[in-house]
């Protein structure tokens, strides 16, 4: 938790110092390469410094920014090399589309979630996305985000409450135009 007296310069750097290598570990499990995560870090950090005057809670939109950034490299390595494979049989080119139909199905969702969890009050979508995305425990969002254990637990409730009414939401809209 900052105090009073440090400057914003000391508060990212402690941030810094304390979350970088946890955050590289994390990285790399998504991305499977050292190099990419340590990339892909470095942009989060630098996104987090551009955004800190606007940032409620530094560490989870650092970890949230960086997961995101993981997405998009992984979809963008998906993409490409699906792009560089040859001539398919009639059968695999089936499979293929069928798995594309899945992945921007399943790319669909995660926006439409992504966007509910965006609507969500700044702490109470930092406490969502400790618990939720980086599978931290009640306890732990509590000391990150310096409130309550219990206030941790209406955050919760709420957000998920507030994520899933808002995907019902756009799912029936989206029938409904479509259907």
């Amino acid at each position: 938790m900052p105090t009073a007296s440090e400057s914003p310069t000391e508060i990212f750097t402690k941030l810094f110092a304390e979350s970088r290598h946890a955050l590289h570990r994390y990285i790399r499990r998504f991305v499977g390469s050292s190099e990419t995560a340590k990339e892909i870090v470095q942009e989060a950090f630098l996104r987090t410094y551009r955004e800190r005057d606007s940032v409620t809670t530094l560490r989870a939109f650092l970890f949230s920014t960086a997961r995101n950034l993981a997405a998009n490299e992984y979809r963008h390595r998906r993409i490409t090399e699906r792009g560089t494979m040859g001539d398919f049989s009639d059968s695999r080119v089936k499979t293929e589309r069928e798995s594309l139909e899945a992945e921007l199905l399943r790319d669909e969702r995660n926006r439409l979630i992504q966007e509910a969890i965006d609507r969500l009050p700044p702490q109470c979508r930092a406490a969502f996305t400790l618990r939720v995305f980086h599978q931290c425990s009640y306890k732990e969002v509590a000391e990150r985000l310096g409130i309550s254990a219990k206030t941790v637990e209406k955050h919760i409730a709420r957000g998920l409450h507030e994520t899933h009414r808002y995907v019902t939401r756009r799912y029936s809209a989206t029938r409904r135009d479509h259907g």
